[in-house]
Formats: structure tokens, C-alpha cells, sequence
């Protein structure tokens, strides 16, 4: 895998950076540097472009990186925008879909997590992760998931709103043990009405916005008028709900008021940044969560930081208050395009006094813990890989190790799993599942040389000479000699000869540390538990074998809870319902005949028969009319 050198500095075009810059305008703006290759350097953004462009080629001292980046700029397109909060907005689109060279990048491995409302008759609370497909309400984004599951927690205990998937819910016939611990009103069988619930979900999307405030008020409003009627009952239910409220909330205030902000602390050593980030809304403390940005050589924590508010905040709501531990650059602008994007005022503070401060020096002391343990970790990481690299034979440490693994249950719902790692640990944006179809149930072979044809059949034909298809250093295979000849086959068959193949057998009584590594050419090495390379081995392996369970463990779950009646036409939700009823469930309903089934309320013979055929693997009848 070889890359294009830029050529020196002194045999590239002069780029006359003055000129350029005397020809832009003073409109806020994007503004791009390539290089000679046409390779992206750097995206920034300008509230007026001919200034801020023709400060990079003044007389003024720059940094080493910044005179390195000068040095290799070819030519610069600028795009005009008409506010700076559209500047902003590009910048960061530009910035996370082209990755270039000398930006500030955030990478996080995981989406955010998010407490989901949906939209629907009777609506469900859940957790959320991923692309908002499913209509509904979205509230976060959370620093953690546990943060998340408390919430949810808490909004079962005040509210009742279901969490059950809709094919359960739909289905049931008798309440879950959610009701019977009191987290449910059972809307499944019709134990609460309509209206009520729809009150008691309004409830709980006043609290998940942050206007507790509003909402106990309201309350207690209720509570005192059901008194004064004699609905003693219902008051005293709104007294325990309001109670409930200001008790399991844990209010922290700061300054004496509910606190909605973000603390944000930036520690460096080297080029290696973490930025942690506080999160507390509606006076809840939700946790930490830690990141840790590419910084393509950018030593200021300041410009570090900078990058960070700009990019996360873009995408994620921003409270009304971020503290900061320094002030960063174009500070007016963020906070101005962070105000127009949420809608309301947004500000940037760093100078803080009283509880603030306290949290900012919480924050300052655990981003300097974290990055203190990622830099031991990244060096423990770049030993084990260096070890690698000398058991393999390699000309250097590999910059990219995938691993395949194959999970099922006695061949049900068969899923391969592809892991990727880079010199920092896993690129878990980049990790694929793949649904292994068309084979004999349980045949891991087969699984095996699918999952590699599918996932290296798309590199050779993404392949061109400007740009080759993305191909790992080393390839682990989690298996022995037949697991390995399957990948090596379908690799062959696809003309790719560049990847070193090793294969993973488990060890003696399946013991940790004793796996063999099986090469290409059928030698078996066995480098023991206390070899560093092994050990990165077995964290990929791991990785792949823990990302192959949860999904087929997620298919399988699917597959289960999807009610065989689901799939019969002419069964709606009121036929559905009106069958597991009548017999008491799913269970019931496959051990009735044909004659029973069509005694059910708006099941006539020719639907009868279809869903008895259905349930019993028949074939189906040609359908009629109902």
C-alpha cells in the first residue's frame, strides 16, 4: 500500500497567496488549500474572507505546522456564504466529510445516545442510538448510556409509558411484570385510557425538556383543585407524583439556579489532546464523557479546543451555557452560530467564578487523568504492534488489521462480523456486519468465504489508479487451518494478493494466551500468553467475536419477536388482537384447527385456513375475499 510523496517545496508552483487574496471580497466565507496533488489540506472558515486569507500570507510568525501547510499549498477555492453561522456550518460539513490534512478532527467511535418518545397512538420510551429514522421525539444527546438508562429509569417510575418493543406490545394479551411492579398502565390490554395516557406522556416530555419548574407548578395547581372537588384519590396521586419528581431528580444548582450547561476542559501532551466534556441539564448531573481529537500536528490547546466546540455543538443541541477552561478563537462567531442553530441564546463563558469553577477545575483534573492513561495505553499499543510486525515478518507496523468472526445458533440467524484497527486501537465507525444468507444452516465455511468475498469484492471494484480500494495490513481469521483457507480461496478469487492472512485457533481447553496462529503456509506459531503481538491479536479477535454476538444476538431477537401473524394478509392489528385473545396467545392459536379459528369475530373460512397453513408451514391457500 504505497501513497503519492508530495514533491519538495521548491519544485511546486509558486501560489501567490497576496494576489489571491487582494481578489476576494469581505463576505463571510469557506475557504479551501489543496495541494499539488489535489490533495485537501485545510478548511477554515472567515467572517470576511480577503482578510482572513491574506493573514496567512503576511509577514506575521506562524507555527511550524501552519509554515508546513503554507509551504505545500498549490491553490485555494473559497466559497461565499451569507452569514457567519452558515460559515460555520460548511466548514464543520467539509471538515467531516473530506478528513483534510491539517484540520483539527473529531473522531468519536460511537453515536450519541438518546432518550426516545415515539410518535404513535400509544407511544413507547426507549433508548436510541444511531440515525433518527423511527418518527418521534428525540431528547439529548447524552454523555453516556448510562446516563440514558437512568433517565429512562426515572421516567418509568413518574409516568408508566411502555418500553416494550411494538410486536410485544402488540401482541400481548395479559399485562408484563412492568405493570405489575407499577413502571406500566398496560395501554397492551387496554387498562388505561387514551386520554390519560396521552397526559402522562406530555408529562414526561416536559420533564425530559428541562421545565420541571413548569410542570410541578402544574401539578400542584391540579393537585389543590382535586381537593377543593373531594377527588381526594386523584390528589393524592398528583401529591406522590410531584414528590416523586423533586426527590429522585437530584437537583444541583448552580449560582442558585437549575443548571443547563456544558463544562469543557482541554489537556495536551504532545500532539495527543483529550477534551472532556460535563454535561448537566435541568440541574441533573449526567456524566462525563472523555474524546480525544486528531490533531494533525496542532500543539495549541486553544485551536484544539476551538475545533472541538465548533464541530460537536453543530451537530448536538447546546445548552444556553458552555464553560470553557480557555478562551478560543472566533468565539463571537461560534456563539453566534450556536445561538442561531438552537434557536435561542447560547454563550461561551471561561472566566467563571463560585460553583462553576469548581466544575471547571473537576473537568481540568479528570481530562488530565484521561489523557494521561490514553497516552500510556497508545504506547502500549504501538509496542504490541511493533511486536506484531517482527512475528510477521513485516516491513512495518501494520496501519490497518481487520479480523472476521461467524456467530449463529445451530446455524440460526448467521452473522460474520469485520473489526477494523488502526496504529491508535479500533475504528469502530468502520466496523461491518454482514447477514450471511444462501448456505447450509451452521456451515461456517461457507459463512466464512462469503463475508470475505462480499467485503474485499467491494474494494476491487472501488479500485482506481487515483484511488486504490481500502485494504487491511493483516487479515485475522477467527479459526483454524479450514477457517483460513476459506478467506485465502476468496481472496484468490478476487485477485488479491497484498494481504498477510493469519488465522486464530483457540488454544488447549479453549484457555487464553494459548491460541496458535495458523500462516498462510500452514506453519502454527504459539507466541504464549506474555507475548505483547499475541496480545493485540487477541483484543482484535475479541473485539470481532464480542461485535459477530451482539448482532446476531440483535437478528435473532428480531426474528423471534416478529409474531408469525405479522406476515399473513388480510390479518390487521383488530384480527390480530381478536386471535391471541380468544386463544390466549400465540401458543393456543397454533394448536387450533381450522373450524375453531374461523369462529373467531371477523375471521371467515378462506382466512381461517390461510392462517392455519401459515402457522404450520403449509402451503399457502390462493387468498379470497374476507
Amino acid at each position: 500500500m504505497s501513497g503519492t510523496r508530495n514533491p519538495p517545496a521548491e519544485q511546486l508552483p509558486q501560489f501567490d497567496g497576496k494576489a489571491f487574496a487582494a481578489s476576494l471580497s469581505t463576505a463571510p466565507g469557506v475557504y479551501r488549500m489543496y495541494a499539488a496533488d489535489d490533495s485537501l489540506l485545510y478548511v477554515g472558515k472567515a467572517s470576511a474572507l480577503r482578510k482572513r486569507v491574506a493573514s496567512y500570507f503576511s509577514n506575521s510568525p506562524k507555527s511550524p505546522r501552519t509554515l508546513s501547510m503554507l509551504s505545500q499549498v498549490a491553490r485555494m477555492d473559497v466559497t461565499v456564504t451569507r452569514t457567519e453561522a452558515e460559515a460555520l456550518l460548511l466548514e464543520n460539513q467539509l471538515i467531516k466529510s473530506l478528513m483534510p490534512r491539517y484540520n483539527v478532527l473529531l473522531r468519536d467511535d460511537k453515536s450519541f445516545p438518546y432518550v426516545l418518545l415515539t410518535r404513535e397512538q400509544w407511544p413507547r420510551i426507549a433508548f436510541h442510538r444511531g440515525p433518527r429514522a423511527v418518527p418521534g421525539r428525540y431528547f439529548g444527546p447524552y454523555p453516556s448510556a448510562w446516563a440514558v438508562r437512568e433517565t429512562l429509569n426515572l421516567m418509568q417510575k413518574l409516568f408508566k409509558i411502555r418500553n416494550c418493543e411494538d410486536s410485544v406490545f402488540r401482541n400481548r394479551t395479559r399485562p408484563c411484570l412492568q405493570y405489575q411492579i407499577g413502571r406500566c398502565t398496560a395501554p397492551c390490554v387496554d387498562l388505561v385510557g387514551a386520554d390519560q395516557y396521552a397526559e402522562s406522556v406530555r408529562q414526561a416530555g416536559l420533564l425530559l425538556e428541562g421545565r420541571s419548574d413548569e410542570l410541578t407548578t402544574e401539578l400542584s395547581d391540579r393537585m389543590e383543585a382535586a381537593s377543593a372537588a373531594l377527588e381526594f384519590e386523584e390528589a393524592a396521586r398528583l401529591r406522590d407524583l410531584v414528590s416523586l419528581i423533586r426527590t429522585l431528580q437530584s437537583r444541583q444548582y448552580v449560582d442558585g439556579h437549575a443548571a443547563d450547561l456544558d463544562v469543557l476542559a482541554c489537556a495536551m501532551q504532545g500532539s495527543t489532546a483529550c477534551v472532556l466534556l460535563l454535561a448537566f441539564r435541568d440541574g441533573r448531573n449526567l456524566g462525563t464523557r472523555t474524546f480525544f481529537p486528531k490533531t494533525n500536528g496542532e500543539e495549541s490547546a486553544e485551536e484544539v479546543l476551538g475545533a472541538f466546540v465548533s464541530q460537536y455543538y453543530i451537530e448536538q443541541t447546546p445548552p444556553r451555557e458552555i464553560i470553557m477552561d480557555r478562551e478560543i478563537p472566533d468565539s463571537q462567531l461560534i456563539e453566534a452560530a450556536l445561538a442561531e442553530s438552537a434557536g435561542r441564546k447560547v454563550q461561551l463563558k471561561w472566566n467563571v467564578r463560585s460553583e462553576r469553577a469548581g466544575y471547571l477545575e473537576l473537568a481540568r483534573r479528570n481530562a488530565e487523568i484521561a489523557l494521561v492513561s490514553e497516552v500510556t495505553s497508545r504506547s502500549a499499543q504501538t509496542a504490541r504492534s511493533e511486536a506484531l510486525q517482527q512475528l510477521l515478518g513485516l516491513p512495518e507496523p501494520a496501519r490497518r488489521i481487520e479480523c472476521f468472526d461467524i456467530s449463529h445458533t445451530m446455524g440460526e440467524a448467521t452473522v460474520a462480523s469485520c473489526v477494523v484497527f488502526d496504529a491508535a486501537g479500533p475504528v469502530r465507525s468502520q466496523y461491518r456486519r454482514f447477514n450471511i444468507t444462501g448456505i447450509t444452516p451452521g456451515d461456517d465455511y461457507a459463512a466464512m468465504h462469503q463475508a470475505i468475498e462480499r467485503r474485499f469484492r467491494r474494494a476491487v471494484e472501488e479500485h482506481t489508479d487515483d484511488k486504490p480500494g481500502v485494504l487491511p495490513d493483516v487479515l485475522l481469521i477467527d479459526g483454524g487451518a479450514g477457517q483460513l483457507a476459506q478467506a485465502k480461496a476468496a481472496l484468490a478469487d478476487l485477485g488479491v494478493t497484498s494481504v498477510v492472512l493469519v488465522g486464530v485457533a483457540k488454544g488447549e481447553e479453549r484457555r487464553a494466551g494459548h491460541e496458535a496462529l495458523v500462516m498462510e503456509d500452514g506453519r502454527e506459531v504459539r507466541p504464549g500468553a506474555a507475548s505483547p503481538a499475541l496480545q493485540l491479536v487477541q483484543q482484535v479477535r475479541d473485539e470481532a467475536h464480542r461485535f459477530a454476538i451482539t448482532g446476531h444476538r440483535g437478528k435473532r431477537q428480531k426474528a423471534r419477536m416478529t409474531s408469525k401473524l405479522e406476515d399473513i394478509p388480510g390479518i390487521g392489528p383488530r384480527r390480530r388482537a381478536s386471535l391471541l385473545r380468544h386463544f390466549g396467545g400465540l401458543a393456543g392459536l397454533k394448536a387450533a384447527g381450522v373450524d375453531e379459528i374461523a369462529r373467531v369475530d371477523g375471521v371467515n373460512a378462506a382466512l381461517a385456513e390461510r392462517i392455519y397453513a401459515n402457522l404450520h408451514g403449509l402451503p399457502t391457500p390462493t387468498a379470497g375475499s374476507e
